[in-house]
């Protein structure tokens, strides 16, 4: 085949990629649950190389915040799609609630709670049987299998109010964290936490979850097949080469600094690339790991047996 040829033969491939139609049924949104973060870099790629488009999608991203309802914003049919977590969905549906999951960014939890390191703390047990403060959200089911797992002693439980300023001031005073936020923030002002993740506890449900409603998925196959393929190749992108997407998402969330979105775009990749991504693909679910988080949740009283699992989501 001669160059004239190959050439006509890519132009026509292109063509065809590119001219796909948005149609009405195809213009849809995206809650997020926070600010545009790195977490989020996989959606905000996709936008940036018109890889929502070229697969005749028409996608707005909401941007998200402290108590964002996203999963009953899906359940209410809101929004046809948002950021969940796994733990979410199952909380969800076990008050009736359609969620489905479809992808899952992080494959690790990468909750976690900092220390102050000249405390010479070595596990979260004996941060529980200390005498301090631990700033923690106590809705959070992280943080209530952590209460669970370790009774404290002399530990007293105080709310989280956002930011690193108590921490920086006080050694006896611990905090809830992103392992890619928070400790980034207090690095840079001088002080570099002891991180313990909720994840080396046992308690690791899949977190930034894209998530639809059933009724959606049943009616739109085409389209959420399109929007998980677009959204695992902004990932794949997104994770080559962030700087770009950082920078814009920086201009839109002007409380993180570009230097943090880079720091914490690297240090996120563990918690995105594991064993399991790499057999079974970005993005990608497993049973077991749904049932684990199923048996968690129904230790801390906050779903029963009965749950199906495996209708929460899907594998793409």
């Amino acid at each position: 085949m001669n160059q004239l040829k190959r050439l006509l033969i890519v132009t026509m491939i292109l063509t065809c990629f590119s001219s796909v139609a948005v149609t009405k049924e195809n213009s849809i949104k995206i809650a997020l649950d926070w600010k545009p973060e790195p977490e989020f870099g996989a959606f905000y790629e996709a936008e940036r190389l018109s890889l929502f488009q070229k697969a005749g999608l028409d996608v707005e991203i909401l941007q998200g915040g402290s108590g964002q309802p996203v999963a009953q914003m899906i359940a209410a049919k809101t929004v046809p799609f948002g950021i969940v977590a796994s733990d979410a969905v199952l909380i969800n549906r076990s008050q009736g609630g359609k969620i489905v999951a479809l992808f899952a960014i992080y494959q690790d939890d990468p909750h976690g709670i900092m220390v102050d390191p000249s405390r010479n703390i070595h596990s979260l047990a004996e941060l529980f049987a200390e005498k301090g403060d631990i700033a923690v959200s106590k809705g959070l089911p992280f943080v209530q299998w952590l209460e669970h797992k370790f009774p404290r002693k002399n530990a007293k439980l105080i709310p989280y109010s956002g930011g690193v300023g108590e921490f920086l001031r006080r050694k006896d005073y611990a905090q809830q964290c992103f392992v890619f936020s928070e400790p980034i923030s207090a690095e840079r002002l001088g002080k570099k936490p002891v991180v313990f993740l909720s994840k080396d506890t046992g308690f690791n449900p899949y977190l930034t979850v894209l998530a639809t409603h059933e009724d959606f998925l049943t009616n739109n196959p085409e389209v959420v097949k399109k929007l998980v393929q677009a959204v695992r190749l902004g990932l794949q992108s997104y994770l080559r080469a962030p700087e770009e997407t950082n920078r814009l998402m920086a201009g839109l969330n002007t409380s993180m600094d570009l230097a943090t979105f880079n720091e914490a775009s690297k240090r996120q990749l563990p918690f995105v690339e594991t064993l399991e991504t790499k057999k079974n693909g970005l993005g990608s679910m497993t049973l077991k790991r749904w049932e684990e988080t199923k048996q968690q949740l129904m230790v801390l009283g906050l779903i029963g047996p009965n749950l199906d699992v495996s209708k929460s989501f899907r594998s793409y």
